[in-house]
């Protein structure tokens, strides 16, 4: 089983680090799609499969909020696993994803946080054969 992530960040260095990451990780990543706001990745779920979505909060066109908002309402997407990346600081807003069902790593963060909450959000754990690659040396993104 392969896992098919959308990206979405409207800083194109953040979305190329995070893929890497992913690619990276051991975890066994399908496609990766990129999308720079909110619309795009709306229209990239109508598109293709997607089993998890990774998403900013501050982006133009559609922020995350209003992003995961309209995944949540609609029947195809709502169990669709996010998880939010992103440096906001709020707590309400933390909060309020949280209680959407959202989870939230905060920016900066280290490869293997990214790939411990993926590996619990989607219920996968890494190919043991490629962990030996996937050392960040403490490095934050």
């Amino acid at each position: 089983m392969s896992l098919n992530v959308l990206i979405v960040d409207d800083s194109a260095v953040m979305r190329a680090m995070v893929a890497r990451t992913l690619r990276l990780s051991g975890l066994p990543v399908g496609e990766i799609y990129e999308a720079s706001n909110g619309a795009e990745a709306l229209d990239m779920l109508d598109k293709y499969w997607i089993d998890l979505a990774l998403v900013d909060i501050h982006m133009p066109v559609m922020n995350g909020e209003q992003m995961i908002e309209r995944v949540k309402e609609r029947p195809d997407t709502a169990d669709l696993p996010i998880v939010v990346v992103s440096s906001e600081g709020s707590i309400e807003r933390v909060e309020n994803l949280r209680n959407q069902g959202v989870l939230f790593i905060q920016k900066p963060f280290t490869p293997e946080t990214l790939k411990h909450v993926v590996e619990n959000v989607v219920g996968v754990k890494h190919d043991t054969d490629r962990t030996g690659a996937f050392q960040s040396n403490g490095a934050d993104f």
